[in-house]
């Protein structure tokens, strides 16, 4: 058992790093670089799909390092292939990389795992009001959602653009009532307000904290303006009315 255990551990350690690590005794050279080349082009398959942005930006050779390096150094011990690319984000965020990147490459594939996350996200909805008083009671916000906070502007980065200087951004990536995938770009103050009606307060409350915390010299046309915007975010798909 020791030995078999032995053998997987150097399989494994080979399929990681086939280029630095040793092909495992009695395994034949042609069998083992199909599997080499399957292993690896797998998880290119998995983080291509979910990059395209990132891989563009980079360009193939590059990319084809990177997704090396992260099969090679980064500890995956996930069983789930869904989650491949959120360790992918994970790696370029903690992990040590040799090869030097784009300062907004780590939140540039934030944001497009985001979009993948919330794609296949499973949600139940609660009971609730679609046309509820959002100011009166508990606000729903849509579940099929993640906030992306950014210092780069990453919803606008492509092969053809990239910023020069940092641009705090807040997004909002949900998913809509037709299924598709959209974002909204958000100030600070509506990311906050939805943080603080993710805790489960009106939105009486949450603008009425919010005033408080500002120091706000006229906390009831804070109140007002708070209306429009929960107005704004519902009909956008961001809320999806009050619980009941």
């Amino acid at each position: 058992m020791l030995a078999f255990q032995e053998f997987q551990h150097a399989l494994a350690q080979h399929l990681r790093d086939p280029h630095h690590t040793r092909r495992p005794a009695g395994v034949p050279p042609r069998r083992m670089a199909v599997y080499n080349e399957l292993v690896f082009n797998n998880l290119c398959g998995f983080l291509d799909s979910c990059f395209p942005v990132s891989r563009q930006l980079l360009g193939e050779a590059r990319w084809r390092r990177l997704c090396r390096t992260f099969g090679r150094d980064w500890p995956l011990h996930t069983p789930w292939f869904r989650e491949i690319p959120r360790e992918f984000v994970r790696y370029l965020s903690e992990g040590r990389i040799a090869q030097i990147l784009p300062r907004s490459l780590a939140e540039l594939a934030h944001y497009e795992w985001a979009e993948l996350s919330v794609d296949v996200m499973e949600v139940t909805l609660p009971a609730h009001d679609c046309q509820g008083d959002m100011m009166q009671a508990r606000v729903l916000l849509n579940p099929a959602r993640v906030d992306v906070a950014s210092a780069w502007p990453v919803h606008r980065i492509g092969p053809t653009w990239q910023p020069r200087k940092t641009e705090p951004t807040f997004l909002v990536v949900f998913r809509d009532a037709e299924l598709a995938v959209q974002f909204t770009e958000i100030n600070a103050v509506t990311a906050h307000v939805l943080a603080l009606l993710d805790s489960g307060l009106t939105g009486q409350q949450a603008f009425a904290q919010l005033a408080q915390e500002m120091a706000h010299p006229d906390p009831e046309a804070l109140q007002g303006f708070g209306q429009q915007l929960l107005n704004s975010l519902r009909e956008q798909g961001v809320i999806l009315g009050t619980l009941t």
